[in-house]
């Protein structure tokens, strides 16, 4: 099914401006199986693996569902500054990218976040370690989940924060001050949410057709 891919971006610190010299090619993509594929008993797949490494791909269908559902790590696909392969479906995808965008990202992100700090402290008193790369993408995420909510767009470019930020990956921040920026985060992302201007939902009805449009062309394969 890579063959028909419509869109493939590079994500993780290579995108988020966090990156060094032998940092990973975090590649992510969406293809669209053709439409008459899903007429047999044996459905194309959901999701592939590879052919590169730290490379994963979603069918439309399914990159639609989990962007509607604001999963942060799906939705980063759609912002991404780094990308490798578009066709006119990915520019559809692309154009339209803010149908599935609403406050339901205060939830996502927030929670993602802090599952992590949960993941973090619950280590940190079973082994008196810290997973400082961890602790580093939940506060990412609590910035990046802010940031939607006051401006509809999906932020990915940490530069401004890298030299902390990898500071803190590298372990040499007291933990006390990690906890106290994620406090302020936590606290900013819940002022973004009482007071954005994303919709309640998601535009089901905008996605619904695009993805509609893309199975009326995919009938030529």
């Amino acid at each position: 099914m890579i063959e028909h891919t419509i869109l493939s971006v590079v994500v993780g610190s290579r995108a988020y401006g966090l990156h060094g010299p032998d940092s990973d090619h975090d590649r992510r993509g969406v293809y669209a199986a053709p439409t008459r594929s899903f007429w047999s008993l044996d459905k194309p797949p959901t999701h592939i693996d590879g052919p590169l490494e730290e490379q994963f791909s979603w069918e439309v269908e399914r990159f639609c569902t989990l962007a509607l559902q604001a999963n942060p790590t799906v939705l980063e696909v759609l912002w991404s500054p780094i990308v490798e392969t578009v066709t006119p479906d990915g520019e559809a995808l692309l154009a339209r990218r803010g149908a599935f965008l609403s406050a339901r990202v205060a939830d996502t992100y927030g929670n993602y976040a802090q599952d992590q700090l949960k993941r973090v402290n619950a280590r940190r008193a079973r082994t008196g370690e810290t997973n400082h790369k961890q602790a580093m993408h939940m506060l990412r995420l609590l910035m990046a989940g802010a940031h939607v909510l006051r401006t509809g767009e999906v932020l990915l470019d940490m530069t401004p924060h890298r030299d902390r930020l990898l500071a803190i990956k590298r372990g040499e921040v007291p933990w006390p001050e990690v906890t106290s920026w994620a406090d302020r985060l936590i606290g900013e992302l819940t002022v973004a949410a009482a007071t954005t201007r994303l919709p309640s939902t998601p535009d089901r009805v905008r996605v619904n057709d695009l993805l509609v449009g893309i199975r009326d062309r995919g009938l030529q394969f």
